[in-house]
């Protein structure tokens, strides 16, 4: 495939993207893998899957106004729903590729059976934020979140591995997070520890999974308290500091869970 007729498709597959509703739209080439490598060979794409050449990763918005009230339904909710979005507008970018000659197949936003497995190993097949990171759409930030100009870590994620070898975009250079800390304070398991010299925070994934876990059984998961706390993104700017009001947090959290409260 010639250089006009690669940047033909990948103006195409970005059209059609933008017509799926999805906010975001980059392109990783594999061996972003293995010149930086953030994992384990295992989990690099051509590793996994050898005939893959690109990582296409497809981006929604969070709605603040939504995810502020968690942990409640309400960003459960959305959380679901935008789940759905990605799988099905990568699947018909998957078949598109498909159908014009190449191998693609999408690879799930989360791709796990149930929390309770996260518990006893907090990791994935694959990276959506490695992803993310490696297709130009952001850096990562201390709480292991893929930030973004447009939405900071209020996200969500999903890839098609293709073979088809259209341009990469250019990775991010200038590190988005500000190590304010704000993530790290408003975790409800203090599962981040500040790293000297780094950005990225370490982890306690078993702590976060945990938390996870007991939310999950109450009907309000995820939880999402360090993205909504995280003050990058021009979406602050559109929404401000605070999206919802304390007494509206409150109101949402007491229906549809098992934190509801009857008002009696």
């Amino acid at each position: 495939m010639e250089t006009k007729q690669k940047a033909a498709l990948k103006a195409k597959l970005k059209r059609r993207a933008k017509t799926l509703g999805m906010n975001l739209f980059g392109v990783a080439s594999v061996e972003r893998w293995e010149e930086q490598p953030h994992t384990p060979p295992a989990y690099w794409p051509q590793n996994i899957w050898p005939w893959a050449r690109r990582v296409i990763v497809l981006g929604v918005q969070i709605y603040p106004s939504m995810l502020e009230t968690t942990p409640s339904v309400v960003y459960s909710e959305l959380y679901n729903t935008t789940n759905r979005f990605l799988d099905e507008a990568a699947y018909r970018l998957a078949n598109f590729l498909n159908e014009e000659g190449y191998r693609a197949h999408f690879f799930p936003r989360d791709c796990y059976g149930d929390i309770s497995v996260l518990v006893k190993k907090p990791e994935a097949a694959f990276s959506q934020v490695l992803a993310g990171l490696y297709a130009g759409l952001g850096t990562i930030g201390m709480n292991h979140t893929l930030l973004t100009k447009e939405y900071g870590p209020r996200v969500r994620l999903v890839s098609v591995i293709t073979d088809a070898e259209i341009p990469a975009d250019r990775m991010v250079k200038k590190e988005l997070c500000l190590g304010c800390g704000a993530c790290m304070r408003r975790c409800p398991m203090q599962a981040f520890t500040p790293v000297k010299g780094q950005i990225i925070a370490r982890m306690d994934k078993f702590k976060c999974a945990g938390y996870h876990q007991k939310i999950k059984n109450e009907y309000r998961y995820p939880c999402g308290l360090c993205t909504a706390a995280c003050p990058v993104g021009a979406d602050k700017k559109r929404w401000g500091s605070k999206a919802v009001s304390a007494a509206g947090i409150e109101h949402c959290q007491d229906f549809g869970s098992k934190n509801a409260v009857a008002n009696l």
